[in-house]
């Protein structure tokens, strides 16, 4: 069979990346080219488009690259017409995909939809566009089916990909990064994200001098951009390293986004550090109605990690949050029990395996 799948983020990727690796398992035969980067390619799919290429942050950002996006819509519709699959597989990324599903039900293609745009976030209504073209919707966060069910849609939940990912990760043996306790820095995937938060992390080495701090590059981003940023602090750098850095890792400073469920699920306590462009963060203000930012705060429905938002998030904020997790027993502990409730919710269902069947199923059907 011929798939097509489109991610367009670095969390895609990984996604991505395990279920070209269950396709490949449930169908010896199968063909798949792909949108994504370095982990699908390497998986087994023909890369058509790096998301490197793709991923524009916020309403501002994504305004000023519209010649590129629209050029990138013409060139994909292009290229599944030449590649005529059995079926097309939308990961995530809904600005871009939503547009594609589209076309593609207009052009008669099977649609699935793996790990559901957040319509529960912001423009629900969105959902009549998804049920319209979309041929079998499969969810990753357990409230998502509910959330689906008030708008008569029904949808396969499969389990969250992360979960099997991390366990793979802790059977496996870790290298080891320092001879101090760890914090870690996740300062995201994007370069206006990591130039906007990992100075305000950097402000915290020198507070926290019994501690080594570590950054994790993102796989998209050169170390020229961390370097410039770090200049003559004591840090160090590792690519490809992410999991094994948190398995080490005393508490972290995260990014928002997948990254925040990831630490979680290696137990380490955490906090969330979000800052944007001033008018994309107005603006999301007014659309955006979950009570969270954090995939951890949004699955267990409560402030499991705290989130320094925009203006918030400073330096003596960062500092006093970080310092209670390091000096608070109590505070530690709260964060641990959640943490173990919260692999209980996303429980262990093989999602990669789940969706790959799904996605066969649709092609073959």
């Amino acid at each position: 069979m011929r798939y097509y799948i489109i991610a367009g983020e670095a969390s895609g990727d990984l996604h991505g990346s395990n279920l070209i690796k269950a396709l490949h398992q449930k169908d010896p035969n199968a063909n798949i080219r792909c949108w994504g980067g370095d982990m699908m390619e390497q998986a087994g799919a023909t890369l058509v488009k790096h998301y490197r290429d793709l991923a524009f942050m916020g309403f501002v950002e994504v305004i000023k690259h519209l010649g590129t996006i629209f050029d990138n819509i013409k060139f994909c519709k292009s290229d599944i017409s030449a590649f005529k699959p059995d079926v097309v597989v939308f990961v995530d990324y809904p600005g871009f995909n939503m547009r594609i599903a589209e076309w593609a039900h207009k052009q008669q293609l099977k649609t699935v939809y793996y790990i559901s745009p957040q319509v529960w976030a912001w423009k629900e209504k969105r959902v009549l566009k998804l049920k319209r073209d979309i041929d079998k919707m499969l969810v990753i966060l357990p409230f998502e089916v509910d959330f689906y069910k008030k708008w008569d849609y029904p949808v396969t939940y499969v389990g969250h990909p992360l979960t099997e990912v991390v366990k793979a990760s802790k059977a496996e043996k870790t290298p080891v990064f320092a001879n101090k306790p760890i914090i870690a820095l996740l300062p995201g995937s994007r370069s206006q994200e990591i130039r906007i938060k990992l100075p305000i992390m950097l402000q915290m080495v020198e507070k926290f001098p019994d501690f080594q701090f570590i950054i994790a590059q993102a796989p998209s981003q050169p170390d020229t951009i961390y370097l410039e940023l770090a200049g003559t602090l004591p840090v160090k750098l590792v690519q490809g390293q992410t999991y094994d850095l948190l398995k080490q890792a005393t508490a972290a400073l995260v990014t928002s986004g997948t990254a925040t469920l990831e630490t979680a699920l290696f137990n380490v306590p955490q906090v969330v550090c979000y800052k944007g462009n001033s008018i994309s963060f107005w603006l999301a203000t007014k659309l955006v109605k979950v009570k969270y930012i954090s995939l951890v705060n949004l699955v267990m429905d409560k402030p499991v990690v705290k989130e320094l938002i925009q203006s918030a998030l400073t330096a003596e904020n960062l500092e006093m949050e970080l310092r209670k997790i390091l000096d608070d027993n109590n505070y530690l502990q709260a964060i641990q029990t959640d943490y173990a409730q919260l692999w209980t919710m996303l429980g262990a269902q093989p999602a990669s395996a789940n969706a790959a069947k799904a996605i066969y199923d649709s092609a073959t059907a």
